[in-house]
């Protein structure tokens, strides 16, 4: 019976060890971000790039003409920046909306070919037929608003030459309740402990979903958009990587995101990156391996990245079944009571780490959020745990359960003016 419980022992020990260990280079990336300085990557070239700023729509009535609004007022040459909206399977007065405020504006019908990675394909099709003149291509979600220096600020990431770029994600709706917070929060520290490390470390940076940048160059190369999976941003994202491009990251370029503010469209949201996922795990899996065996760091990062979550949760399940099976052949042992005291020990670990990363991301970016009092900000700093905690019912689920592209209603209606009025000038790093 000793001799059991020793090798289970040193199982579990070996387990949680081994996956503290691949997780441990984002604590390296926090330390980096905070105690060194920025060295910053010296321009290529001073041209003025121009740019196509789309924005799939699909019944977005209530908050695009705000989006474009934001769009107009850039400190960017306006004969530089054409506005295009997709509107997919829209049934509502998205299209005349965009075409009001001068966009231009595509239709798109299926009831087959569902989601944003269908519509983005369908579009730079079009554009090509279209011979489009554009440079680089801007992706926005239709309830965006961007900082005034947004494309100045993307045409300095693409003269230093990066040919897809990813933006500082802030949000409109931070204070309406712990969902939105958490969602925001993850985004601030997404966009300053991830992305900011990895462009600094000289690493490839992820999309995350909207406010990126694609060059002309890179949409030739890759046949349009090819990305059909139900997250099309992380499958664009490790596509790039494995085929040995660099995604930098443009700090200064300040998006604001409306979250979802209900736990039920939370949970589908999730859900369908969850299984996104794990798609992007079975289609490019065996190529970041082999991407990580020729030296890939960027590679193994984009792994670990899209595996996390399931990871740590099996690890600390596997632990505990580990007890049980020892506490069935041996009812005399503490078993049961060993493999409560794991589960509890890993709940409380886990919020402990999300309160600290939560906490950190709040001391360095929270004077950066809007429209929320400091009683709230700090009360998401202890919500934020639990917020992250139910992505392991998601992850689980998602393994099993069939998942589609659903569209999430909008309908915070705000102006670029109504969030930081007065730091339209302010930069964020």
């Amino acid at each position: 019976m000793q001799t059991a419980r020793m090798i289970i022992t040193i199982i579990e020990i070996s387990l949680t060890g081994f996956f503290a260990l691949l997780f441990l280079y984002q604590f390296f990336y926090t330390f980096y971000v905070l105690f060194t300085e920025e060295k910053e990557k010296p321009l290529l070239t001073d041209k003025q790039n121009k740019f196509g700023v789309i924005i799939p729509a699909r019944n977005e009535e209530k908050v695009i003409g705000q989006l474009i609004d934001s769009i107009r007022k850039q400190t960017y040459p306006a004969e530089l920046i054409k506005i295009i909206v997709i509107a997919d399977n829209c049934t509502d007065g998205t299209a005349w909306i965009g075409e009001e405020k001068g966009a231009y504006v595509v239709e798109r019908n299926s009831d087959t070919l569902i989601g944003k990675g269908y519509a983005l394909d369908y579009l730079f099709a079009h554009l090509r037929e279209q011979q489009d003149d554009c440079d680089a291509y801007i992706v926005l979600d239709a309830d965006n608003l961007i900082d005034g220096r947004f494309i100045e600020e993307m045409n300095l990431g693409l003269n230093r030459g990066y040919r897809a770029l990813t933006s500082y994600r802030n949000s409109k709706n931070y204070g309406t309740n712990w969902i939105s917070a958490g969602y925001s929060l993850w985004f601030l520290r997404e966009a300053k402990y991830l992305n900011y490390a990895r462009m600094r470390l000289n690493t490839s940076c992820a999309i995350s979903g909207t406010g990126f940048c694609v060059s002309r160059e890179l949409i030739e190369k890759n046949g349009g958009w090819p990305f059909h999976l139900l997250t099309e941003d992380m499958e664009f994202t490790v596509s790039t990587v494995v085929d040995g491009e660099k995604i930098g990251y443009c700090g200064n370029s300040i998006l604001y995101d409306e979250q979802p503010e209900s736990f039920a469209q939370s949970w589908r949201q999730r859900m369908r990156w969850a299984k996104g996922f794990y798609q992007v795990f079975g289609k490019y899996g065996g190529k970041l391996f082999k991407g990580i065996f020729h030296g890939s760091f960027a590679c193994y990062d984009m792994l670990i990245t899209i595996f996390v979550g399931i990871m740590s949760f099996a690890v600390s399940t596997l632990c505990a079944v580990m007890d049980l099976v020892y506490w069935s052949i041996y009812p005399e042992s503490n078993g049961l009571q060993r493999a409560a005291t794991i589960m509890v020990m890993f709940i409380l670990f886990y919020y402990l780490l999300m309160l600290i990363m939560g906490l950190l991301t709040m001391l360095t970016e929270g004077e950066n959020i809007s429209g929320c009092s400091r009683g709230r900000k700090v009360w998401s700093v202890f919500t934020f745990p639990i917020y992250m905690a139910t992505y392991i019912p998601i992850a689980v689920v998602a393994l099993f359960k069939k998942v589609g592209w659903k569209p999430i209603q909008h309908t915070v209606s705000k102006s670029i003016e109504d969030l930081h009025p007065d730091q339209q000038d302010k930069v964020a790093k």
